[in-house]
């Protein structure tokens, strides 16, 4: 969707609570995690660009936006590991160095960056082990949800993680769920199934299930939030990349990419509609007929030059060695190829599916 960061009350776009259940005869576990977006102000819009820019929106308020977020966190969970994936360069640097830079001022929160491309890449999943080495102490001492047969509550849980990435979505599964699996190892640990030095990646058949049911939760996460697959989904099922999982990969950020470009602004005005945080009004005109350009009205006819204007030039340089004439053709189609396509990247904005009804805070 069209959502990033946090609005001025402290919520935050893709804030997913998450409970991993485990029950046996005589014991019920609960462990919960949460994932939100980066709780400052900035936006992420689409401009027809694969990545779009991220911006950084300087406001007043943001330092207290970051408190309420925290607050409410604590108010509700206990103590709070704010784990930080994302990339310590270019414009997710920069977001980065903003959430840290806030964050410092938060005293009961541990923020934790981890540039999780820098240490996995796309296949080393075992790296994940460097983030927990520095949270491990935390993490024992926050615990899970347990209680007996006789409903005689035995441990609590008393705090959790927060996770982020740019979308909150694929580093995030990841990350999820090797410190659900952690928490998984100290349950059945607890209660006698393994020993202190067994752990579930042992048990084939067990751990295949385990994967494959964090990885569909990421997938239904993914398809909520984004409309597609999650990506990086063969690192949960299997720990590693494989060939079939870089083509599911590329065919889910195609998906992404169309949809981002061309249907999230319908899809968030919907949502902005049916959650009531936008009313309709008699005596105030719909927010669809204050703006008379409709960008899939004028695309398809800009791709259709851009596509024949590269054909046509295809075409033209093949003859160019005959004659004059067909060099000179092959320039004007190319000068005009060229032209219908830095008036498209310069207006990239317009030709997007925006929402109409909400603005960004």
């Amino acid at each position: 969707m069209w959502r990033r960061g946090a609005n001025l009350e402290g919520d935050t776009a893709n804030f997913i609570e998450t409970e991993q259940l485990l029950e046996t005869e005589e014991f019920r576990f609960s462990f919960l995690q949460v994932r939100g977006s980066i709780p400052l102000l900035w936006e992420q819009i689409v401009d027809l660009s694969y990545k779009p820019h991220l911006r950084v929106i300087s406001h007043e308020e943001t330092p207290k936006i970051v408190e309420r977020h925290f607050h409410d966190l604590i108010q509700r969970y206990g103590e709070i590991v704010a784990l930080d994936l994302t990339d310590k360069h270019g414009e997710e640097g920069q977001l980065s160095a903003a959430y840290a830079a806030e964050m410092q001022n938060q005293q009961n929160v541990r923020y934790m960056p981890f540039d999780f491309h820098h240490h996995c890449g796309s296949s080393n999943f075992d790296n994940m082990k460097i983030l927990y080495d520095q949270i491990s102490d935390d993490f024992e001492r926050q615990r899970y949800f347990l209680i007996d047969r006789q409903g005689n509550v035995l441990e609590e849980q008393r705090g959790l993680i927060r996770a982020n990435c740019i979308d909150s979505l694929d580093r995030t599964n990841v990350t999820q769920c090797y410190m659900a699996q952690k928490s998984l190892n100290l349950q059945l640990q607890r209660i006698g199934v393994l020993t202190t030095s067994e752990c579930i990646s042992m048990f084939g058949e067990e751990y295949g299930k385990f994967r494959i049911l964090w990885a569909e939760q990421g997938d239904e996460i993914s398809l909520e939030y984004a409309g597609s697959h999650a990506l990086k989904g063969d690192l949960v099922r299997y720990g590693k990349q494989t060939i079939t999982g870089m083509i599911k990969d590329g065919v889910s950020a195609l998906s992404r990419y169309y949809l981002n470009n061309f249907h999230d602004g319908i899809r968030q005005d919907a949502l902005d509609l049916i959650s009531g945080r936008y009313n309709v009004s008699r005596n105030v005109p719909s927010p669809f007929l204050l703006n008379n350009f409709e960008p899939l009205t004028y695309l398809p006819v800009a791709s259709a030059l851009i596509i024949g204007g590269l054909t046509a030039t295809t075409f033209s340089l093949q003859q160019a060695g005959r004659n004059a004439q067909h060099y000179v053709s092959s320039v004007l189609c190319a000068g005009i190829t060229a032209g219908v396509m830095a008036i498209v990247k310069a207006n990239g904005r317009q030709f997007c599916s925006r929402p109409r009804l909400c603005g960004l805070l």
